[in-house]
């Protein structure tokens, strides 16, 4: 299953299977009867005598922030994982690869009910067992998916974008605090696969990124530089910032280059430095939009 990384980087994860999935809840599971031991008895202990009706109550409203906050709250702060998911090397994401928000956690907490107490279980098994994606009922209402994270894949190495010639000029003179994380993980994931596409779908991409870099960034490019030159000016730019570059989110850009791309060839792990990504030499003369038309 593709996700992106906060690098906006295509990575092959696949579902987590339901032994793993079995033992993380088994360890949420002490978790929650461990803290729940504790607090009824302290609270039996508190409310003796006459306060024994609000010992029950407090009992019954205790367990079921147990049962139900304990899930929804860790894997909304927690991205996705609870203590068992983090110890198996498990996480929970939508089905698009982005982070669960709490909406997502609260409906797989409160139908987690019914998957493993109002069916034993069972639900849960069959449910995942004959789901492509390995899903039980709450992941299949909330639109989610548990995913394995430590796989054999080897990490992607990080890429270090460089200025075309004649353009450092240029591409110092850009501000690159205009620049939106998002902005950033879109053209990188482009010039990344751009060798792969067709030059005419290239190029329109290639257009399609650039042309709103341009207002946010209030510049014009020289007369002769593609599109694709000047995204490899705002890469570079942004990579050399003061701040250095920052996390980035998954990018909707790179949702609508899976479509009309295959993938780009594996960066070489065994390569000893980053590699370099530089875009190619600037066609001329210039077209109607601000930038030199294909050749």
């Amino acid at each position: 299953m593709p996700l992106v990384t906060p690098e906006a980087v295509p990575l092959e994860l696949e579902p987590a299977g339901l032994g793993s999935r079995f033992l993380a809840l088994v360890l949420d599971w002490a978790i929650q009867a461990v803290v729940a031991t504790a607090l009824v008895v302290a609270l039996l202990v508190a409310t003796q005598g006459e306060w024994a009706g609000l010992a029950q109550a407090l009992i019954v409203l205790v367990l079921f922030l147990l049962m139900f906050g304990y899930p929804a709250a860790s894997e909304t702060l927690w991205r996705g994982r609870t203590v068992g998911k983090l110890a198996l090397g498990l996480r929970v994401v939508t089905t698009e690869g982005a982070p669960v928000r709490f909406r997502h956690a609260a409906i797989r907490a409160a139908l987690g009910m019914i998957d493993f107490f109002l069916t034993a279980g069972a639900g849960a098994v069959l449910s995942v067992l004959f789901t492509r994606s390995n899903q039980r009922l709450g992941d299949l209402v909330a639109g989610t998916i548990v995913l394995r994270e430590r796989t054999g894949l080897r990490a992607p190495l990080p890429v270090t974008f460089v200025v075309p010639p004649g353009l450092e000029a240029y591409a110092a003179s850009l501000d690159a605090s205009a620049v939106r994380p998002e902005d950033y993980g879109a053209v990188r994931t482009f010039l990344l696969r751009a060798a792969a596409l067709q030059p005419q779908v290239r190029y329109e991409l290639a257009v399609t990124l650039a042309t709103p870099l341009l207002a946010r960034l209030q510049t014009r490019p020289p007369a002769g530089v593609p599109p694709e030159a000047f995204l490899a000016c705002v890469a570079a730019a942004y990579q050399h910032r003061p701040s250095g570059p920052a996390q980035v989110g998954p990018a909707t850009a790179d949702r609508a280059l899976r479509t009309s791309a295959p993938p780009p060839p594996a960066i070489p792990a065994a390569a000893p430095q980053s590699p370099t990504v530089q875009a190619g030499a600037p066609p001329a003369p210039t077209g109607d939009d601000g930038f030199a038309p294909m050749s």
